[in-house]
């Protein structure tokens, strides 16, 4: 069983991708945590991702490619896996079918540009132990101090309203047609990502339930 999450920049993917990953006994795999799984343990392709992260350089896609086949190799994949934020463009889309990977199902999770500012500017972070808050959904008892330790909160650079636009845009030109590409596949459904984080699980659940039969 092979899923893949698409979303916009705190769309949710992360979320669903840890409870349905859960659920389902297959694990979740992050662009983000296996490049930093890669080049913690030293490998050839972790090395030359490591060497393009300290130059402030993207890492190319034929190294973030071959991370994403290294990982997919091992053994707790053998049952399914679920990819969150790879592919990010067509192109390494195609890259997975040319490995012979062919996704079961890939989940969209739909969010608005308006909705995702408005969520991603509300988030806080505590300068000091790392909890999250949220300044609606997840407020602290006393505003801008962290319940834990007391420490004050912050807003994550990439948190604020123009730096969330940027990457709306980037996601819109680069990731976004990837909807059309597996769709075109006859393998894409749409969620709410306005729902509930609940009902949300519930649907993908749902659709998971129904390409296994």
């Amino acid at each position: 069983m092979k899923l893949m999450f698409l979303g916009a920049p705190g769309a949710g993917k992360g979320t669903q991708a840890e409870r349905i990953s859960e659920k389902y006994s297959i694990p979740s795999i992050s662009t983000g945590a296996i490049l930093r799984e890669a080049m913690a343990n030293g490998s050839d392709l972790g090395i030359k991702a490591k060497e393009f992260i300290a130059a402030g350089a993207l890492v190319p896609d034929d190294v973030v490619i071959g991370i994403i086949k290294e990982r997919l190799a091992q053994a707790d994949c053998n049952n399914g896996f679920i990819l969150d934020g790879f592919p990010r463009t067509v192109p390494q889309a195609q890259a997975l079918d040319e490995m012979g990977i062919d996704m079961d199902l890939v989940v969209s999770i739909e969010v608005n540009d308006e909705d995702i500012v408005e969520r991603m500017g509300g988030r806080r972070l505590c300068s000091k132990c790392g909890t999250s808050y949220h300044i609606v959904h997840i407020p602290t008892k006393v505003d801008g101090v962290c319940d834990k330790c007391g420490a004050e909160l912050m807003i994550r650079a990439d948190d604020k309203p123009e730096v969330v636009k940027d990457r709306l845009v980037t996601y819109h030109k680069q990731t976004a047609p990837l909807k059309d590409y597996y769709n075109a596949k006859g393998k894409l459904t749409h969620v709410n990502g306005n729902d509930s984080i609940d009902a949300i699980t519930e649907k993908i659940s749902s659709a998971v339930d129904g390409i296994r039969g």
